[in-house]
C-alpha cells in the first residue's frame, strides 16, 4: 500500500539502493521474499547488473541495465492500476445497463439446467414472432454455464434478427443485445471489448438524455417477453412490462399480445386476472396471433362457451398448422372436451417438430393411458387394448428416461406394466417411485396404486393393508385417502363375517376408529373389490 500511495518512483529508489554491486548478469536474482519484501505484487526471476556500475569501471555495461527494469516495473504498475480502475468503472456501468444479466431470470429457480428445461421445453409459449428475445435467453444461459463463445454465437443472430425484422427501431430494439455483449465480454476478460458494447449503448441512450439506459415501451417489451418465456415466477413481472409499455402506445398490438398472455398465466393465481378482455383486445389489433385465439378458447371453455372456443382453435389450426404452441394449446382444449384421439393427433403432429420434447411425449403417454381407461369401460377388443397400452408405454418411457424426477410417470408405467402381466416392470417402476423425494399428496396416491397392485395382481393382501394404512396416515381428509379408509373397512368386516375374534381385523378396526371416532363400517361387500383396479383409481 505503501508504493501505492506514494509512487512507482519510490519502489524503484529503495530497490536500486538495496542491490549489491559485486553480482554478476548470471548470478544475481530477486527471490521472492525480497520482492515481497518491498511491497510489490509482482514476483521476478531476472538476472541483471546492479545501478552502481556506473561508479565502477570493472563493472561491463548490462544488455538490460537496472535502470531499464526500474522502467518497466514503473510501466507495469501503473498499467496495473489503470486496469483495475478500467475494471472497476466497467462493472459499475453493466450494472446499469438493462440486459439479462441485471434482470435476475434465475431467482427461485432450483438449478440452471431446471431454468434452462423449463423455457426451452416445458414452457408451450414459443413466441415464434420475436426469435431475437429467446437467442438473448439462450446466450444468457450458454454464458452461465462457461460457454462463452456459443454465447456470443447466439447474440450475433439475435443481432441479425434484429436488423431484418425492426430495421427501423434496430438502434433501440438492439440495446439489450449490446448489453448482453458487454457482459459476455467481460466474463471473458476482454474488457476492451466490453467497453466497445458499453459505449454503443451510451450513445444511444445520450440522444434520450441518460447514461446507460432510458425508457422506451420497445425495451418494456423486450424486458416482458423475456420474463414471460421464463414463466413461473416471472410472469407478474411481465404483466408489469407490458402495462408500462401500453401507457407510452395503448393501441400497440405488440404490447397488448403480451398483456393478453401474461394475464392469461397469472388467472389461476390470487386475485384473480380475468383475462377475457386482455385477450379479445388483443384479437382485435392483432387477428393475426393464433395463440391468442387459443388462450381464449379455452378461457371460454371453462365458462362453458364450448361453440365459441372451438371455432377460434379450428380457425387458429388453419391459420397456423404448424405453431407448436397453438397445437399443444389446442390439444388441451380437446382433452378437455374429452376428444382424446383428436388431442393424440395433435400433440403428435406437435411431435415431429419438436422429437426430443419430453413433455409431449409424458402428455401422449397421458392421453393414451387415458385412452386405455375409456375403451376398456366400453368394453373395446384386446388388441385395441394392447395397441394402446403399448403406444402409452413408448412415450411414458422416453419421458421418464429422459427425466427420472418427474411425479407420478414410474408409477403410471407400473400400473400399464401390471395391466399387461408384466409384474416384475410393474415391481421396477413402483419401487423407482417410491424411492424419489415425493410431496404427501403423491406419496399417498402412490401407497394406493402400490396397494391395489399387491391386491389384485400380487395376491398379497398383507403387503395391499400394509401400503393402504401408511396410505391413510398421510392426509385423511384427501379422496386417496378416504378410498383406502373404505378398504381397509371392507377388509375388517369380511373378516369378521368369518371370525368374529380375527385379530387382525380388529385390529384394523381400532386403527380405523383412532382416525375417525364416528366411522361406520362401510355396507360394501367383498365383490366391489374388483380386479384391475390400480390402473383404473387415479
Amino acid at each position: 500500500m505503501h508504493y501505492a500511495q506514494h509512487g512507482i518512483s519510490s519502489l524503484t529508489r529503495d530497490l536500486a539502493a538495496d542491490a549489491p554491486c559485486n553480482r554478476s548478469v548470471e548470478s544475481y536474482h530477486w527471490t521472492t521474499s525480497e520482492v515481497q519484501g518491498k511491497g510489490t505484487l509482482f514476483f521476478f526471476f531476472i538476472g541483471v547488473n546492479t545501478v552502481k556500475e556506473r561508479e565502477n569501471p570493472t563493472c561491463h555495461a548490462p544488455l538490460f541495465s537496472w535502470v531499464n527494469l526500474c522502467y518497466v516495473l514503473e510501466c507495469s504498475f501503473l498499467f496495473f492500476l489503470h486496469s483495475e480502475t478500467t475494471k472497476n468503472s466497467l462493472e459499475h456501468s453493466l450494472q446499469q445497463l438493462k440486459s439479462h444479466f441485471t434482470w435476475n431470470l434465475v431467482e427461485g429457480e432450483h438449478s440452471l439446467d431446471d431454468f434452462e428445461d423449463k423455457v426451452c421445453n416445458q414452457n408451450e409459449f414459443q413466441n415464434s414472432e420475436f426469435k431475437a428475445t429467446m437467442c438473448n435467453i439462450l446466450a444468457y444461459i450458454k454464458l452461465r454455464r462457461g460457454q462463452h463463445e456459443a454465447a456470443l454465437g447466439c447474440l450475433q443472430q439475435a443481432e441479425e434478427l434484429i436488423q431484418r425484422e425492426h430495421a427501423d427501431q434496430a438502434e433501440v430494439r438492439s440495446l439489450v443485445t449490446w448489453g448482453n455483449y458487454a457482459w459476455v465480454y467481460y466474463h471473458l476478460g476482454r474488457f476492451a471489448e466490453a467497453q466497445l458494447y458499453v459505449d454503443k449503448v451510451k450513445q444511444v441512450c445520450q440522444k434520450f438524455s441518460s447514461p446507460y439506459r432510458i425508457e422506451s415501451p420497445e425495451l418494456d417489451c423486450e424486458e416482458g417477453w423475456t420474463r414471460l418465456k421464463c414463466g413461473g415466477n416471472q410472469n407478474e413481472r411481465a404483466k408489469v412490462c407490458f402495462e408500462k409499455a401500453l401507457e407510452k402506445n395503448p393501441k400497440n398490438p405488440e404490447f397488448t399480445s403480451g398483456l393478453a398472455i401474461a394475464s392469461y398465466q397469472l388467472d389461476n393465481q390470487p386475485p384473480s386476472q380475468n383475462p377475457i378482455n386482455p385477450l379479445r383486445q388483443a384479437i382485435r389489433l392483432n387477428p393475426d396471433d393464433q395463440y391468442v385465439k387459443v388462450l381464449l378458447a379455452l378461457k371460454l371453455q371453462k365458462m362453458n362457451k364450448n361453440d365459441e372456443g372451438e371455432r377460434l382453435v379450428e380457425e387458429a389450426l388453419e391459420k397456423a398448422p404448424l405453431a407448436t404452441d397453438v397445437i399443444r394449446g389446442a390439444a388441451k382444449l380437446y382433452r378437455r372436451k374429452g376428444d382424446l384421439d383428436q388431442a393424440i393427433e395433435l400433440l403428435r403432429k406437435a411431435l415431429k417438430c419438436m422429437p426430443n420434447n419430453i413433455y409431449l411425449h409424458c402428455h401422449i403417454g397421458c392421453y393414451y393411458k387415458a385412452k386405455v381407461l375409456e375403451v376398456e369401460k366400453m368394453g373395446g377388443e384386446r388388441e385395441e387394448l394392447q395397441e394402446l397400452i403399448r403406444h402409452a408405454i413408448d412415450h411414458l418411457k422416453k419421458a421418464d428416461e429422459s427425466n427420472g424426477n418427474f411425479f407420478r410417470i414410474s408409477s403410471y408405467l407400473a400400473c400399464l406394466h401390471a395391466r399387461i402381466g408384466q409384474y416384475e416392470e410393474a415391481e421396477c417402476y413402483f419401487q423407482k417411485e417410491f424411492s424419489k423425494e415425493l410431496p404427501p399428496v403423491a406419496k399417498q396416491l402412490l401407497h394406493l396404486r402400490y396397494g391395489n397392485f399387491q391386491l389384485y395382481q400380487r395376491k398379497h393382501e398383507d403387503k395391499a393393508i400394509h401400503h393402504f394404512i401408511e396410505g391413510v396416515k398421510i392426509n385423511q381428509g384427501s379422496k386417496e385417502g378416504e378410498k383406502m379408509k373404505n378398504k381397509l373397512q371392507r377388509f375388517a368386516k369380511i373378516k369378521l363375517s368369518k371370525n368374529r375374534a380375527d385379530p387382525k381385523a380388529l385390529h384394523l378396526l381400532a386403527f380405523l376408529q383412532e382416525l375417525d371416532e364416528d366411522m361406520q363400517p362401510a355396507e360394501e361387500n367383498s365383490e366391489n373389490l374388483i380386479p384391475l383396479a390400480s390402473l383404473a383409481e387415479e
